[in-house]
C-alpha cells in the first residue's frame, strides 16, 4: 500500500466533490417526476446506511484497503477472484465516467473534435495526478473544492434574481403517492450516487484521524444529498418537469436560462467549470482505487506503473462501451441493478456478516 496520510478535511472534500460529480449533471431520480427532490433525499438516507456498512468493514481492518481484507475474509482463491471483480468494476466505472464528461464536451463545447482526443487528454491528466498519488489528489481537492463552492453559491444567487425560478412546477408534492419515489430512491438513485461510495474503501487507510471517518462520511453524504436535492428542485422549477426529463444535461439548460440586467446571460462556462471538476475527481477516485487494487493483487511494488497502461485501458474501454449516448444511457440503467447492487450492496453486507462472527471476540 502506498505510504500516504491525508486529513479528515481532505477526506471530506474528496467525498463531496466525488458525490456532485456526475449526478448534479444530469437528470437523476428523474423517474420520481416533480418529487425527485424527495426521492434523492430519500436515497441519501439509504446511503448513510450503506457508509456506514463500509465503515463497520474499515473497523474490523483499519489499515487494509477492500481488495486485500476480502481475502482474509473469504479465503486466497475466492477473494482474490472477488478483488479482481472489485477492480474491473473501478476501472469499467472510470471508463463511463470518462465517457459521460467527453460526451457532454462534445455535446456543448467542442462539436467539431473528436470524442477519443477529448478523452484522452483528460485521462492523461489523471493518469499524471494518480501517478503522484493519494495524498496529491487529496490536496488538490482543498483547493478546487472552494472553487466549486463559489461556483454552486454564485449560480443560485444569479437564478434567483433572474426570477427564473418557478416553484408551482415542484407541486404538487406526492402527486402519485409515496410509492413511485420509494421505488425510484431504491432502484437507481441510492446506487448512483451513494452507493459509489464503497470505493473509498480503498482509501479510508490513508485517514490519518481514524475517529473522524464517520462522523466525517456522514457530513459529506448529507451535504451532498441536500445539494443534488436543491438542484433537482431548481432544474424542475426553472425548466418545468417536461423539459427537465427530456434534457440530458438539464442543470446546463437552467443555467442557460440565467439573463440578468440583459447583458449577463449564456453562463456556460458555469456548467463546463463544474463539470470539470467534479469529473476529474470522480474518475480519479475510481481509477486511483483500480490501480492500487491491482497492484495488490498482483504484488507489484510500485503501483504508480501501472497508471500509465491501465490508463490507456481506460480510455479504450469509454470509446467501445456504445456506439452512442443513447445506447450508453441504457447500459448505464441495466447497471444500476445487475452489476451495482452486488458490487454495493450484497457482496459487503456478506463480508460484514463474516467479518463480525471472524471478529466477535475483537474490541473495535
Amino acid at each position: 500500500m502506498e505510504k500516504a496520510k491525508m486529513s479528515s478535511y481532505q477526506l471530506f472534500t474528496l467525498i463531496l466533490l466525488f458525490e456532485l460529480g456526475t449526478a448534479v449533471l444530469i437528470p437523476i431520480a428523474i423517474d420520481a417526476k416533480q418529487d425527485a427532490w424527495l426521492a434523492i433525499l430519500i436515497a441519501m438516507a439509504g446511503g448513510f446506511c450503506l457508509f456506514f456498512m463500509y465503515y463497520g468493514l474499515y473497523r474490523y481492518y483499519p489499515d487494509l484497503p477492500l481488495t486485500e481484507y476480502v481475502q482474509i475474509l473469504l479465503g486466497s482463491v475466492l477473494g482474490k477472484g472477488i478483488a479482481f471483480f472489485y477492480v474491473l468494476h473501478f476501472l469499467h466505472t472510470a471508463a463511463m465516467i470518462l465517457r459521460t464528461f467527453g460526451e457532454m464536451l462534445v455535446t456543448i463545447a467542442y462539436p467539431a473534435t473528436p470524442l477519443f482526443v477529448i478523452n484522452a487528454l483528460f485521462i492523461l491528466v489523471i493518469v499524471y495526478m494518480v501517478y503522484k498519488g493519494i495524498e496529491v489528489i487529496a490536496r488538490t481537492s482543498e483547493v478546487l473544492f472552494v472553487a466549486m463552492c463559489l461556483l454552486l453559491l454564485s449560480g443560485f444567487l444569479l437564478l434567483i434574481i433572474s426570477g427564473t425560478i418557478h416553484l408551482e412546477n415542484v407541486k404538487p408534492v406526492l402527486e402519485e403517492g409515496l410509492s413511485p419515489v420509494i421505488k425510484t430512491a431504491f432502484t437507481g438513485t441510492l446506487y448512483f450516487p451513494f452507493g459509489q461510495i464503497i470505493v473509498f474503501a480503498m482509501i479510508f487507510p490513508y485517514i490519518k484521524e481514524r475517529k473522524k471517518v464517520k462522523r466525517t462520511g456522514f457530513l459529506a453524504i448529507g451535504m451532498s444529498g441536500l445539494i443534488l436535492a436543491l438542484v433537482a428542485a431548481g432544474n424542475i422549477s426553472v425548466l418545468g418537469l417536461d423539459l427537465a426529463s427530456r434534457a440530458p444535461f438539464p442543470f446546463l439548460a437552467s443555467i442557460q436560462s440565467i439573463e440578468v440586467a440583459g447583458f449577463l446571460e449564456r453562463l456556460d462556462i458555469y456548467f463546463i467549470l463544474f463539470a470539470m471538476i467534479g469529473g476529474f475527481f470522480k474518475i480519479s477516485i475510481f481509477f486511483y482505487a483500480a490501480v492500487m487494487g491491482a497492484s495488490h493483487l498482483f504484488q507489484v511494488k510500485h503501483p504508480s506503473r501501472l497508471a500509465y497502461p491501465m490508463g490507456i485501458v481506460v480510455l479504450l474501454v469509454s470509446m467501445a462501451i456504445a456506439s452512442s449516448y443513447t445506447e450508453y444511457i441504457q447500459e448505464v440503467r441495466i447497471m444500476l441493478l445487475y452489476v451495482y447492487m452486488p458490487f454495493q450492496v450484497i457482496i459487503p453486507v456478506l463480508l460484514l456478516i463474516i467479518a463480525f462472527f471472524k471478529n466477535r471476540k475483537k474490541v473495535i
